[in-house]
């Protein structure tokens, strides 16, 4: 009996990218906020919060694999719904996630490139 999406080996593959993406999401998310709240609470705005990212490599990293955590994590969550609600499986379903995924890293990547150039 085959998994009900694709191999056994690509589910497992799958299901590892799902927890580890989340595990750094969780940790990215939970940065991001105290740093906002300590930022905003320390009365700095936006401005000068962007003032004080700019060219700061650390930021720039950190905001990276933020992003690229996320590209990872949406669209392997979104597989199971389209097949569930849609009932799109297949190579479509997955070439169209791959699409998003891509779409995400690029509008992340600008976003971040915009913050910190």
């Amino acid at each position: 009996m085959s998994a009900p999406q694709g191999s056994v080996r690509q589910q497992t593959l799958l299901w590892v990218a799902q927890r580890a993406s989340a595990a750094v999401l969780a940790l990215c998310v939970a940065v991001h906020l105290a740093t906002l709240i300590y930022a905003v609470r320390g009365g700095l705005s936006a401005a000068e919060i962007l003032a004080r990212t700019h060219a700061n490599v650390v930021w720039l990293v950190f905001y990276t694999v933020f992003v690229l955590a996320a590209a990872v994590h949406v669209p392997i969550g979104l597989r199971p719904v389209l097949a569930e609600w849609a009932g799109w499986r297949g190579r479509s379903s997955d070439a169209a996630l791959l699409g998003f995924a891509m779409l995400i890293t690029w509008m992340g990547l600008r976003a971040v490139a915009a913050v910190f150039a």
